[in-house]
C-alpha cells in the first residue's frame, strides 16, 4: 500500500480533536446550545454500538474456529484474567497510595447529613442489584437474540465462544460459514470506517454537552480531586504500562502515538466502546493474532479497567477525607478488597464507575453513602480519563498477551509503530478489507 501522505486536517485525530476543542468552546459561551447537542454524540455513540457485538461475534467465532485446539482457547482466557487481576490491583493500589499522600478531601469538611442526596436515588437503586451473584448470572443472556439487541459484550463473548467452539468441530464442513463470516467481519469494519467519518461531530456534541450542562465552575470545588485521578492516571500509563509494554520490546510513547485517534474518540465521547472495533482492526494490523484480539479485547472491557479502578480507591478514599472519617490502614485495605470484587461489574451497567461505587460503600459501613454527592457533578467529566486509561490498559493486555502466545508479529508491529503508513494509521478497516481480498484471491 502506498505511503501516500495527506494534509494534516484531513487526518482523523485532528478532526476529532477539533470537534473537542469546538464542543469545549460552545459548551462554556453558549451553554444553553451546548446541552440541545446531546444527541450528535448520543448518536455516534449508538452507531458504534450497533456494530460492537457483531464485529466481536465475527472475530471470536473465526478466530476460535481457524484455532481449533480449545486448550489454546482456555489458555489465552486464563493468562487474560490473571494479567487483568494482577494489572488492575496495581491501580487500586497506586490510587490508594496516592489519594493518602495528595489528600484532596481534606479541608472540605462535608457534613454528611447536610448533603444533598436526591440526585443519588438511581445509582443507589441500581447498585443494590450489583452483587458478585447478578453479575455472573447476567452473563448468560436470556436469550441468544437478547444479546444481541441489548450489545452485552460479554453476553455476545459468551455465546461467540461457545458457537466458536462448536464449529471449530464441525473440520470441513464448517470451513465455508467460517470463510463468510471471516468476509462479514471485513465488511462490517467498512461499515465502521463508514460511521467514523461523523466523528468529529459525535465527539463535538458529548464535549458540548458535559461542558455546557455541568460547566467549569462545576470542576474548581473539586478540581483537586480531578487533577489527582488524571495525574495518577498518566503515572499508571508511564510507569506501570510502560514497562510492561517495554519488556514486550515496544515503547509506550510508539503505541500512543499509534492509537492516538482511539485515544481522541474517547476523550471527546467519554465512551472506550465508541473506539472498540477500531482497537479490534488496529491491534490485528499490529500484528497481534486474530484469536488473541478477539479474546482479549472483549473481556478485558469488563475485567480490566484499569481507569476506573484508579477512580473508584481515589473517590472512596477522597469521600472519607472530605467527610472527616478516620480510616485505618486496615480499614483502607479492606476497602481495596471489596473494590476488587465489585470492580470487575463496572461495565456492566449503565454509569458503571459511579454505580459500583455506590454499591462498595453499600457494603462497606465506614463511609457515609450521602458523600457520593459530592461527586455527582464532576463523575462525568472525570470519566473521560476513567475511558481513554481503559483503552490503553487494554490495547497493552493485548499486546502483552499475545507475546506470552507466540502470536505477536514483533517485525510487523516494530514497522507498523515506527514507519507506518497514513492510510493504515487512520483507517485500519481499510487495512483489514486488503487483506481480506488478498487471502480470498488466494
Amino acid at each position: 500500500m502506498a505511503n501516500t501522505k495527506r494534509p494534516f486536517y484531513q487526518r482523523l485525530y485532528f478532526q476529532v480533536l477539533a470537534g473537542i476543542v469546538l464542543g469545549v468552546f460552545i459548551g462554556h459561551f453558549f451553554p444553553d446550545i451546548g446541552v440541545t447537542l446531546k444527541p450528535m454524540g448520543d448518536a455516534f455513540i449508538r452507531l458504534i454500538k450497533m456494530m460492537v457485538a457483531p464485529i466481536i461475534f465475527c472475530t471470536i467465532v473465526v478466530g476460535i474456529a481457524k484455532m481449533g485446539d480449545m486448550r489454546e482457547v482456555g489458555r489465552v482466557g486464563l493468562k487474560s484474567l490473571i494479567y487483568f487481576e494482577v494489572v488492575s490491583t496495581f491501580a487500586l493500589l497506586i490510587g490508594l497510595i496516592v489519594v493518602n499522600i495528595y489528600q484532596p478531601g481534606a479541608g472540605v469538611n462535608a457534613d454528611p447529613s447536610t448533603l444533598e442526596t436526591g440526585g443519588l436515588t438511581t445509582y443507589t437503586t441500581t447498585a443494590k442489584s450489583l452483587s458478585t451473584v447478578e453479575f455472573l448470572l447476567n452473563i448468560i443472556p436470556q436469550t441468544v437474540v437478547s444479546a444481541f439487541a441489548h450489545g452485552d459484550i460479554l453476553q455476545v463473548l459468551l455465546f461467540s465462544v461457545l458457537f466458536g467452539i462448536a464449529l471449530s468441530q464441525f473440520g470441513d464442513k464448517g470451513k465455508l460459514l467460517v470463510r463468510i463470516l471471516d468476509q462479514s467481519s471485513h465488511a462490517l469494519f467498512g461499515v465502521i470506517g463508514l460511521v467514523m467519518k461523523i466523528a468529529p461531530f459525535g465527539a463535538c456534541g458529548a464535549m458540548a454537552f458535559s461542558i455546557g450542562k455541568y460547566g467549569f465552575g462545576t470542576l474548581l470545588p473539586l478540581g483537586k480531586l480531578m487533577f489527582g485521578v488524571f495525574t495518577t492516571c498518566l503515572i499508571f500509563i508511564f510507569i506501570i504500562l510502560g514497562p510492561i509494554l517495554k519488556m514486550v520490546g515496544f515503547n509506550i510513547v510508539n503505541f500512543l502515538l499509534y492509537i492516538k485517534e482511539e485515544i481522541f474518540i474517547v476523550l471527546g465521547t467519554s465512551s472506550s466502546e465508541a473506539a472498540l472495533p477500531r482497537m479490534i482492526a488496529k491491534l490485528e494490523n499490529l500484528g497481534c493474532a486474530k484469536p488473541v484480539v478477539g479474546l482479549v479485547i472483549p473481556t478485558g472491557y469488563s475485567f480490566n479497567l484499569d481507569g476506573t479502578s484508579i477512580y473508584l480507591t481515589m473517590a472512596a478514599i477522597f469521600i472519607a477525607q472530605a467527610t472527616n472519617t478516620d480510616l485505618t490502614l486496615y480499614q483502607q485495605l479492606s476497602l481495596l478488597g471489596v473494590l476488587m470484587l465489585t470492580s470487575k461489574g463496572a461495565a456492566a451497567v449503565p454509569g458503571g464507575g459511579f454505580v459500583t461505587l455506590a454499591s462498595t460503600l453499600s457494603t462497606v459501613d465506614t463511609l457515609p453513602l450521602a458523600g457520593l454527592a459530592l461527586l455527582v457533578g464532576v463523575d462525568v467529566l472525570m470519566s473521560q480519563i476513567r475511558a481513554v486509561t481503559n483503552l490503553i490498559g487494554n490495547g497493552v493486555a493485548t499486546v502483552v498477551v499475545s507475546k506470552w502466545e507466540n502470536a505477536l508479529d514483533i517485525k510487523k508491529a516494530n514497522r507498523v509503530l515506527i514507519g507506518e503508513t497514513e492510510q493504515e494509521a487512520d483507517t485500519p478497516e481499510i487495512v483489514a478489507n486488503a487483506a481480506a481480498e488478498e487471502e480470498f484471491e488466494k
